[in-house]
């Protein structure tokens, strides 16, 4: 998958929990992506977070706390 639909798709699952506090939001879309998302595409975003690859989608910055919490093997069991 492209880095920018990655990226595109994390923003909207931020989008939706933005309006919940912070803390939850947070937890909301690093729960939703380990509960939904396949390690693989965890692992891309993973890449993209740490400036690995550049995106031309700027990211969430809820994505970005989100995914601090996600392993970097991109696997994550909850």
């Amino acid at each position: 998958m492209q880095d920018d639909e990655i990226v595109r798709m994390a923003n909207q699952i931020a989008q939706f929990f933005a309006v919940y506090p912070e803390e939850d939001a947070v937890e909301g879309i690093r729960e939703h992506l380990v509960k939904f998302w396949p390690p693989s595409m965890r692992k891309d975003l993973l890449v993209v977070v740490n400036g690995l690859v550049p995106s031309a989608v700027p990211l969430h910055p809820l994505v970005i706390k989100a995914a601090a919490q996600l392993r970097p093997s991109g696997r994550d069991d909850g």
